[in-house]
């Protein structure tokens, strides 16, 4: 029988990481600061805008459809944004956090007069963070959190959304899709019925895409991860550019030695820290699950 507690347990944001770097996936989601115990972030102003505003509609999930909008969305962002405020939120100037803080009012307030898909009915899937076996022989698990989930009445059938907060668009070979395609189906019982981006920044209504195929999505995943497994068991993590470091790796390596400034202890007891070099502060919406 498996044991979920010695899997390794994979998600979009860290296959994101491996295929980036290896370093970068080691120094994410295995490295412990020997002194504190705890594994490390680098926290930037665009991946705190993405936070915010992600955290906002996530809570609009668990409310009645009827009720959704009763209450100020602004107000709610306002609320959330109060505990990213500062350093702590990777802004290294008030003037910086004010651009990124209006950048938010302006996704919410877009929301709130086009609210689209969020004023129906939805799914919500139980568990803080949906995973199931992607290979129990492997013994390698899928996790991740889906954006929304908008229910078909027509179809009884769901539409799988994830909400975009950065300057670009996916790339077309990104592997968020297919992911979610897979975990959505393999964690409830309705049929995935379509996938779409929206594009806070960018436009008013969704961008749907063509629905993964699901064995192909399987296969995909399932051979990154199992190299993901083999080098955790090898314990094997070159950066591709060797010892000079890729953009991926080299602000971790900051953090090692020394070079960023501690903030304080964030989500899922994460050391916090910035690179107090505004050039470092790369448009990055990953999450850590």
């Amino acid at each position: 029988m498996p044991d979920k507690f010695t899997a390794t347990w994979v998600s979009h944001s860290s296959i994101s990481d491996f295929l980036k770097c290896p370093r970068s996936y080691y120094l994410k989601n295995i490295y412990k600061d020997p002194k504190s115990g705890n594994k490390i972030q680098i926290i930037s102003a665009p991946l705190t805008l993405g936070s915010a505003v992600h955290e906002v509609i996530e809570a609009l999930s668990s409310v009645p459809t009827k009720d959704r909008f009763k209450d100020s969305l602004v107000e709610q962002f306002e609320n959330v944004w109060k505990k990213y405020s500062g350093k702590i939120g990777g802004f290294l100037s008030e003037s910086q956090e004010e651009e990124y803080k209006n950048q938010g009012l302006e996704m919410i307030r877009k929301i709130m007069k086009n609210p689209g898909p969020l004023k129906r009915l939805s799914v919500k899937i139980k568990g803080d963070l949906p995973y199931y076996w992607l290979s129990a022989e492997d013994n390698i698990i899928l996790c991740g959190k889906i954006d929304w989930l908008e229910y078909l009445p027509e179809t009884e059938g769901v539409h799988v959304i994830d909400f975009k907060t950065s300057k670009k668009e996916e790339d077309k070979d990104s592997l968020q899709l297919p992911i979610y395609h897979l975990l959505v189906t393999n964690t409830q019982n309705r049929n995935v019925e379509k996938v779409s981006y929206w594009y806070l920044r960018l436009s008013d209504d969704l961008q749907e895409k063509e629905l993964p195929n699901l064995i192909d999505a399987h296969e995909k995943v399932l051979t990154i991860a199992k190299k993901i497994n083999t080098a955790r068991k090898l314990n094997v993590f070159k950066c591709p550019d060797g010892d000079k470091s890729c953009f991926a790796c080299k602000p971790l390596e900051k953090v090692l030695r020394g070079e960023a400034e501690y903030v304080g202890v964030g989500g899922y007891n994460r050391d916090v820290y910035i690179i107090p070099d505004s050039k470092n502060q790369i448009e990055d919406e990953s999450y850590l699950i």
